[in-house]
Parts: structure tokens; C-alpha cells; sequence
């Protein structure tokens, strides 16, 4: 009775066939399995460029911590030698490089005496701070805030010997040496001055001797390694103004293994 009656008001409107979209099957429809394979095959050749260049980047200015403690007895006996008499050292400064994945690295310490580690500075820097509270003991000053005000003192004379050897990288156009580089070569400092301050603690009068050449030998070393990743990682260069850095350099480290050997419970002196 009521088959041919229109719809009511109020009532809603059955839907009626919708226009087909041009889009609106593109990735339901016989194609959609070879565009969501496309799609997939350039995100991951996306993500993979990223990571890859991340990758490359970080090992570039932030070197695998595990290189630097690959060490043996005989590696730091030679390296001591070259750190505490960088004047007997009669072969060459160059890090012996190998081929690895397709791309140029450099072998760890244990097979290279130049390679930087971070086995001998971290221990130089402990036998430091154990070398002074004994040295503070001894003169009957010893106190936990004087030890800790000392090692204090270690980090930050750590930390200006860092920010030397980057600043010369950086004037020179060549800021890019690994992080870690740079670290290790900067607590190299500490072996020379446990000497000194061993000396200190047998014989006071021997110190004023044993400074100076820590000083020097120190100089020495660092002018001779900054040379060398100069040469590797510098191009074009003042070569007047690479000499007078590296005076500097050298120079600068009288003042500063001084004020580190000068152990006592005041920070300036």
C-alpha cells in the first residue's frame, strides 16, 4: 500500500551510487600491491641513506670507546717511553692505516705505538690524584675537600689542554679529529707530571728539575702528533701560522703542568 510512497520528511535518504575516485582505489585496487611495495623500497632506501650518514658521521667525530683500551703490556711500555722521551722516538709519527668495509681506518694501539688510547691517561690521571693526597699527607694537609679540590684541579687542567689542541684544529680548518682523539691526546699530560711529583715526594729539590723537563717532553710530544693529524687532515695551510701555533703550544705547557704539579690546597697556587 505504502510501496510507491516517497520519502518522508525527516526520514534519511538511502545513499545512492557514489562516483568513482580517481585516488580512492589507488592502493586497494590490482595496483596497490605494486605501489605499497614501491612506497616501502624508498622509505627504506630513505632510512638507510640516514642511518648510513649518521653513522658515518658519528664514528667520524666520536670513535667506538672499545678502540682506545685495546692495549697490551708491551704497547704501554713503548708508549710511555715515547710520552716521557718523545727524543728517542727514531721511527716515524704516522698512524699505520688499513682498509675496513670498504672504507680507510686505523689499527687499534696494540698494533700501532703512534694510535691515541685512553688506558694511559685515565690511569696517569687516577695515579695523579693518589700522588697528591699522599704528597698532602705527607706535609700533614691532608683533608677529603683538599683531595677532591685536587681532582677538581685535574679535570679542568684536563679540560684547557683539550680545548688547546681543538682550538688549533680549529684555526687551521681542521676541527674534524674524533672527539676521543683528542681526549686521549690531552691526558698524555698526566704521565710526565706523576713523575715530577713523584720526585716531589722523595726529594723536594728534585722537582725543580724534573718540571722543566716534563714541560719540555710534554711540548714535544704534542707538537709532534699535532704535525702529524695537521699533515693528514689539513690541506691548505699558513705554514707561518702553523709554526707559531704550535710555539705556542709547546710554550703553554710550562704554566700549565706547573700549576697542576703545584700540589697544595689552594686552587691558584
Amino acid at each position: 500500500m505504502y510501496n510507491n510512497v516517497g520519502p518522508q520528511p525527516g526520514m534519511p535518504r538511502a545513499p545512492g551510487n557514489p562516483q568513482p575516485s580517481p585516488f580512492g582505489n589507488a592502493f586497494s585496487g590490482p595496483g596497490s600491491g605494486f605501489i605499497r611495495s614501491g612506497l616501502g623500497a624508498y622509505g627504506e632506501r630513505i632510512l638507510g641513506s640516514s642511518s648510513e650518514y649518521v653513522q658515518s658521521n658519528i664514528s667520524r667525530y666520536f670513535s667506538d670507546p672499545q678502540y682506545y683500551f685495546q692495549v697490551n703490556d708491551q704497547y704501554v711500555r713503548n708508549k710511555l717511553k715515547v710520552v716521557l722521551f718523545p727524543f728517542l722516538h727514531r721511527g716515524h709519527w704516522t698512524r699505520i692505516s688499513e682498509p675496513v668495509g670498504g672504507r680507510l681506518s686505523y689499527k687499534p694501539p696494540i698494533y700501532d705505538i703512534n694510535a691515541p688510547d685512553l688506558y694511559i691517561p685515565f690511569m696517569a690521571f687516577g695515579t695523579y690524584v693518589v700522588l697528591a693526597g699522599l704528597s698532602l699527607g705527607l706535609n700533614g694537609k691532608f683533608t677529603p675537600e683538599a683531595l677532591n679540590w685536587l681532582f677538581v684541579k685535574g679535570l679542568v687542567g684536563w679540560f684547557l689542554q683539550f680545548m688547546m689542541l681543538k682550538v688549533m684544529l680549529w684555526s687551521l680548518g681542521s676541527g674534524e679529529a674524533p672527539f676521543l682523539d683528542i681526549v686521549a691526546y690531552a691526558g698524555y699530560t698526566f704521565t710526565g707530571l706523576c713523575l715530577a711529583v713523584v720526585g716531589k715526594i722523595i726529594w723536594g729539590y728534585s722537582y725543580y728539575a724534573l718540571i722543566p723537563w716534563t714541560c719540555l717532553c710534554s711540548g714535544v710530544f704534542l707538537v709532534k702528533t699535532m704535525k702529524r693529524v695537521l699533515f693528514a687532515e689539513v690541506r691548505t695551510y699558513d705554514s707561518s701560522r702553523h709554526h707559531y701555533l704550535l710555539l705556542f703550544l709547546a710554550l703553554a705547557q710550562f704554566p700549565l703542568l706547573i700549576w697542576l704539579g703545584n700540589i697544595s690546597v689552594n686552587w691558584l697556587f
